[in-house]
């Protein structure tokens, strides 16, 4: 038993006759370890970029609200008068009159 571990710890087993066999399974073993970390890697930038995402929606749709405000605003029958007051034109005192039209048939 302690002979097998202080083989193992010096190393034994990678220059043994039949070495060849563990070193590919330690070239396999590493190949899968930098494919893991690499995609480990991929995983954390797109949730980074995610969230990244995220925040820029907030901030638009923050801007768009107060953007709808200040339109919603600016179409207000007082502002608009307020608007055009200056150039002398006013509104009118008569109302709007519908206007059908009848369709020959």
């Amino acid at each position: 038993m302690k002979k097998g571990i202080f083989d193992l710890l010096k190393g034994k087993f990678l220059i043994s006759d039949d070495a060849f066999k563990n070193w590919r399974f330690i070239v396999f073993v590493s190949f899968l370890a930098v494919i893991m970390i690499a995609s480990s890697h991929s995983a954390d930038q797109k949730v980074h970029e995610l969230a990244q995402l995220n925040e820029r929606v907030k901030e638009l749709r923050s801007e768009f609200v107060d953007v709808r405000a200040k339109v919603q605003q600016l179409k207000l029958e007082s502002s608009v008068m307020a608007k055009v007051a200056d150039k002398g034109l006013i509104p009118s005192e008569t109302p709007p009159k519908k206007i059908k039209v009848l369709s020959e048939k």
